[in-house]
């Protein structure tokens, strides 16, 4: 038996890896899409112990109230550059321009206009200005402050505030052991490569088992000697194989091209990944066994892939999600392996944290391949 479905397998991995297309989806796409995601969601989060440089120009007469805008700036994580020349000024990514007599405008009360400019768009964009805005705002917070308290605004009393104890304090860290919240390519890479795997197993898998029933290639599949559970699993294994190049590859070029971190424990993350391939698999099978056309078989495939992957949490951390959207991952097959791949690569949380998505896509592995056994068509 193993060795008829050995040969089934063996005979349509080659098949499908021989498809221009199938290597397309493969190895192409992939890696356009943690590149174009990554880029995209860069900016999304905090950069851990990498600071973001905003270009702060004022003159001499801008006045003690820069400094006290350039220490806000600080906390909120930039490193603040003071270029000697316009030219230099305009190479910067952020720019931050202080108009002339800034404090004295300020404490006479005349409305005053900061201007910052961010080369490019999207959510890093959106995250800058937030962060630039709370600097200037906390200014204007402890200007009104001292006035409730009738002191006059000088740097010492500035001081003197910021060095109070405050009757509310918030303490953030982090939920694991990682010190900062996964974004860009730690986030984009490990869902990408969720989310295709199951794109391509339910398309290029589904795709050749209709198009063998059409040619007539699985009816003189039938006369053969072989039974129909090994046919069932040569063609779960195929796809399998399949599966296991395109995670092995992802997994690579995330870490080469990408300097993907993976976390301590990435036999478990291989692990998550190998089952949930499997997992993808056995769909494969199913969605192949009763669609009636390729036409149907991709167009459930690719809108699969594509609903599961912005509920399940590929696009974006499911943690930023509303709370419905939160419960339904836990419903979900991508839900399962990304909430898996967040323990253990953001959060450190060891392998046993994982234990339970295990059990659990196996089990559900089980029973897609008892299903093909049973809704498998010869013609």
């Amino acid at each position: 038996m193993l060795k008829d479905v050995f040969f089934i397998a063996s005979k349509d991995v080659k098949y499908m890896l021989r498809a221009r297309e199938t290597l397309f989806w493969v190895f192409v796409m992939p890696i356009v899409f943690f590149y174009f995601i990554g880029t995209i969601t860069g900016g999304f989060g905090p950069s851990g112990t990498r600071k973001d440089t905003v270009a702060l120009q004022a003159d001499e007469s801008a006045g003690f109230l820069v400094d006290e805008l350039t220490r806000r700036l600080e906390e909120n994580d930039y490193v603040v550059a003071r270029p000697d020349s316009a030219a230099l000024f305009a190479r910067y990514t952020r720019q931050l321009v202080v108009p002339d007599g800034f404090t004295d405008s300020v404490l006479a009360g005349r409305p005053v206009t900061l201007e910052f400019a961010r080369k490019g768009e999207g959510i890093g964009t959106d995250y800058d200005q937030l962060r630039v805005q709370r600097a200037a705002y906390t200014v204007l917070a402890d200007l009104v402050a001292l006035g409730e308290m009738d002191d006059a605004p000088t740097p010492e009393n500035f001081k003197g505030l910021a060095e109070m104890p405050r009757a509310l304090k918030l303490e953030v860290k982090p939920a694991g052991k990682r010190k900062h919240i996964p974004h860009g390519f730690e986030q984009s890479i490990p869902g990408i490569l969720v989310m295709f795997t199951l794109m391509v197993m339910a398309t290029s898998g589904s795709v050749l088992l209709l198009s063998e029933r059409r040619e007539g290639l699985l009816r003189r599949l039938a006369y053969t000697p072989i039974s129909r559970l090994s046919v069932v699993l040569g063609k779960w294994g195929g796809k399998l194989a399949l599966g296991v190049v395109q995670i092995a590859f992802g997994m690579l070029a995330g870490t080469v091209l990408f300097k993907m971190n993976w976390g301590p424990d990435l036999a478990a993350v291989i692990a998550v990944m190998l089952v949930y391939g499997a997992m993808m698999a056995a769909l494969g099978v199913v969605l192949g066994s009763v669609a009636r056309t390729e036409g149907q078989a991709v167009a459930i495939g690719v809108i699969a892939a594509n609903v599961l992957a912005a509920l399940g949490g590929c696009w974006w951390p499911i943690e930023i999600t509303p709370a419905w959207m939160q419960s339904i991952q836990l419903f979900i097959p991508t839900g399962w392996a990304m909430d898996a791949l967040h323990k253990l690569i953001s959060f450190a949380a060891g392998p046993a944290s994982v234990a339970p998505h295990l059990l659990g896509m196996a089990a559900a592995t089980a029973l897609l391949v008892a299903l093909s056994v049973k809704v498998f068509r010869f013609e």
